[in-house]
């Protein structure tokens, strides 16, 4: 609510056209300017006379250091002498401000909610008296009216208290029910052997495993013990030895008699994880050669750019059963690869797959396999998930011996070019010490898109396109990294030329290597020390945090250096200041949730804005999410289908519809 303190025209635009300026404020000492552009002003100036109070709506922008709205709504109160309704209603209120409409605004729609309140029966509670006196919540009747119509801030606080809960019990009730159901499943148990595969390979590892790495097996092994699917994420900080961890689960269900197989999401990383597996094994890994090992077993890679004859002989390995580990990419998912005895789905970096990609994976078992997810930085759903309490969840901190932490710096390029020529000083100081670098670049460049098909040119801010790969790489070649070995490698490289240039990097043979985010996950070559990110506001903290991952991989220490051309201040250098003062993956997850919001948590959308809930916040209401979930263990211990309480199930169901609750499940 403002008054009218001054209002005149001016002409603009050497008198083709006219503006009108009116200046209000609200009586605190604070003031707008309100701008409206015209020749047909004259009957806004008319009701828009100094001393008139009204509310006043627009977005708030910046002009010259004074603030003002372009265009802004608004509805005057009237001018007699006495408080009018809309005064007495307005002054000293509370007033609710909803998302408005260009031909509804927000006190149109107050108005309608007002007269919808005099005349709406209030519904039956569905929460249970005891839920209510244990949450200590206000009865639903009290809290839809005060959430529109608060006395007081207390009584807003109170009524928004109870909205988020049923928000919160409702997701909860539903993931209970789900998960006390899923107890019923049959699941074939994988129980670990004394002697076996699993054994044989922890005798050869040259190195003892981490104390995390033993717990977490342990927890692991475990759950593939029982006759219930395992659903469990395993967090792990970039170089904490995750992989290890899947591949020592896989060889449990394989000396069970099952297989294993691994989803990753580019062919590059699927390659990469084959040749690692591969040579973890050895001659255990090698079932079928000359030098295979007693009981061993295989390992087959499926990728889309099989040839025919290898397809078909990676079928038939898998069909029989042969080949007790699979890796490979989307082709998995494809009809035609039949598993023998499917027991355990890892999933790499889960955040790359849709939510029904991964249950195609599992479908393909007679009985649901167990399911362990890898992560070394959950993405905002996944946070979401693990807040709800929907994952069990293994974290991995410890590094294992010989890994060296990796120091981040931001490089501001555009305040600071001196900096940008020191990066390229200190790739060729790492190669003369006989290491080898990462350049990363947003885009490819003459396909005109990223890995993630960003357009190429400006954005809506006015910005350049993102640097690209294949203008970079040139670049370097000809100036600051003159005579040194450099490679390109992107995503819409022919399959065979990626591995090439791969092997060609891992062997020593190339001193650089300029890439897009094809790199971003599982690119293993301990010998890399150095990354230059360019453009790096353009990525994701998730991005940032796994590209950096790729360095300090040996026992060298790692270092990235973040190039940015983001002024101080703004949300995208924050955004990198803070990737650059922390390797925490959860503190990580939190600042990308904080920026990019929880992500449609009961539908398809992994990450992003959109969200079915309304009022609840995944990042600040943690412990009324905890509190909801205790009690729904307990009313769902009590009554499973929630028989007894027929209204609060029907509530559950119009917050959570069965659609999106398998979606949770598949989750």
């Amino acid at each position: 609510m403002a008054q009218v303190r001054a209002a005149s025209r001016r002409r603009i635009r050497g008198g083709a056209d006219e503006m009108l300026e009116v200046t209000v404020g609200d009586g605190a000492g604070g003031q707008l300017m309100l701008t409206y552009f015209g020749r047909r002003q004259v009957w806004r100036e008319r009701e828009l006379r100094p001393g008139r109070w009204g509310l006043f709506a627009g977005k708030v922008t910046e002009f010259r250091g004074k603030r003002q709205l372009n265009g802004a709504q608004y509805v005057l109160f009237s001018e007699e002498g006495e408080a009018s309704e809309e005064v007495e209603e307005f002054a000293g209120a509370l007033i609710p401000v909803y998302p408005a409409a260009a031909k509804v605004p927000t006190w149109t729609i107050a108005r309608c909610v007002g007269v919808l309140l005099q005349v709406v029966t209030p519904p039956e509670d569905p929460l249970p008296s005891t839920v209510r006196a244990h949450g200590n919540l206000v009865d639903i009747a009290t809290a839809l009216r005060e959430i529109h119509r608060p006395s007081s801030k207390e009584d807003l606080y109170r009524a928004r208290r109870r909205l988020k809960w049923d928000e919160a019990f409702a997701v909860q009730l539903t993931l209970v029910q789900r998960k006390h159901r899923a107890a019923a499943w049959p699941a074939r148990p994988r129980r670990r052997k004394q002697e076996g595969l699993l054994a044989a390979f922890d005798a050869t590892l040259p190195y003892e495993l981490t104390a995390g790495q033993r717990t977490v097996g342990e927890e692991i092994a475990e759950d593939l013990s029982t006759p219930h699917p395992m659903h469990r994420l395993l967090q792990g900080e970039v170089g904490s030895g995750k992989t290890l961890v899947a591949v020592r689960a896989m060889l449990q269900v394989v000396d069970a008699g099952g297989q294993a197989a691994m989803l990753a999401p580019t062919e590059v990383l699927a390659a990469q994880h084959y040749r690692g597996i591969t040579e973890l094994l050895g001659p255990l890994g090698r079932a079928g050669e000359l030098d295979s090992a007693e009981g061993a077993t295989r390992v087959t890679l499926v990728t889309g750019s099989l040839g025919a004859a290898a397809r078909r002989r990676a079928l038939e390995e898998i069909s029989t059963g042969r080949s007790g580990i699979v890796v490979g990419t989307h082709a998995l998912l494809y009809e035609g690869i039949d598993f023998a005895d499917l027991g355990l789905v890892v999933v790499d970096e889960q955040h790359r797959f849709g939510v029904e990609q991964r249950d195609a994976l599992r479908a393909k078992a007679e009985q649901p396999p167990h399911v362990l997810v890898m992560t070394a930085t959950p993405i905002p759903r996944t946070v979401a998930m693990t807040v709800y309490g929907d994952l069990e969840v293994s974290t991995l901190s410890q590094l294992p011996q010989g890994r060296s932490p990796i120091a981040s710096h931001v490089v501001p390029a555009a305040d600071k070019p001196a900096f940008l020529e020191r990066a390229w000083k200190r790739i060729r100081e790492e190669v003369t010490a006989g290491h080898q670098a990462y350049v990363v670049c947003p885009r490819i460049g003459d396909t005109g898109s990223s890995e993630e098909d960003a357009p190429d040119g400006a954005d809506d801010n006015g910005r350049r396109p993102p640097v690209a790969v294949l203008d970079v790489a040139p670049l370097l070649s000809e100036g600051p990294l003159h005579g040194l070995r450099i490679g390109v490698l992107h995503g819409k490289l022919p399959a065979d030329e990626k591995d090439t240039v791969m092997r060609a990097y891992a062997a020593g043979k190339l001193d650089v290597l300029v890439a897009t985010t094809v790199i971003e996950v599982g690119v293993n070559v301990p010998n890399a020390t150095v990354m230059v990110v360019l453009d790096a506001d353009r990525f994701g903290v998730s991005q940032l945090h796994q590209l950096r991952g790729r360095v300090g991989r040996g026992s060298a220490p790692g270092l990235c250096l973040l190039v940015t051309e983001a002024q101080e201040g703004t949300p995208a250098r924050e955004r990198l200041d803070a990737v650059a003062s922390t390797t925490d993956g959860f503190r990580l997850a939190e600042i990308d949730l904080e920026q990019r919001r929880e992500g449609d948590v009961l539908g398809a959308t992994q990450s992003g804005r959109r969200s079915h809930l309304r009022l609840l916040s995944l990042l600040h209401d943690t412990k009324l999410i905890n509190d909801a979930r205790a009690e729904a263990i307990s009313l769902v211990e009590d009554d499973p289908e929630l028989e007894r309480h027929p209204a609060l199930a029907a509530s559950v169901a119009a917050l959570v519809d069965e659609e999106r609750a398998e979606y949770l499940e598949k989750g």
